[in-house]
């Protein structure tokens, strides 16, 4: 699904924008003061997040409290269950960064078909163009 994502922000057409594909255990706060845009992924994990990406929360809070602007972001979940209880877990924790849900999620529940990685593309693609116009 990240993969699909980085496809549609990568789009030739959005000539200024850069793509950064990093794990959350290797993603640090300076990725973030230094991001204009933000898409999280994560596998649902018995009815939450990943611990990486909940690690990285952790890790990166403090370091960037009072330091980052409103960053837009949008989010894509594989999910065993529904993955609401991971939405609802990033969606709380991404109130406080503060970033800005400037998409609705994409949930794929199992191995994603192809009209959901299509959707994840079109939605990286989709944050990067509102980026380069200046819509976020």
């Amino acid at each position: 699904m990240i993969e699909a994502v980085a496809r549609g922000a990568s789009d030739p057409q959005l000539s200024s924008i850069d793509v950064h594909v990093l794990t959350a255990a290797r993603a640090q706060p300076e990725d973030l003061l230094s991001a204009d845009g933000l898409i999280l992924g994560t596998p649902e994990n018995f009815g939450y997040m990943s611990g990486a990406l909940k690690d990285f929360f952790d890790r990166s809070f403090y370091e960037v409290e009072g330091k980052l602007p409103p960053l837009p972001y949008a989010l894509v979940i594989n999910a065993g269950n529904d993955g609401l209880g991971a939405q609802r877990s990033i969606e709380r924790i991404a109130n406080g960064y503060p970033f800005v849900q400037v998409q609705d999620p994409i949930i794929a529940h199992g191995p994603p078909e192809q009209e959901i990685l299509d959707r994840c593309a079109e939605l990286g693609g989709t944050l990067a163009a509102g980026l380069e116009l200046g819509l976020y």
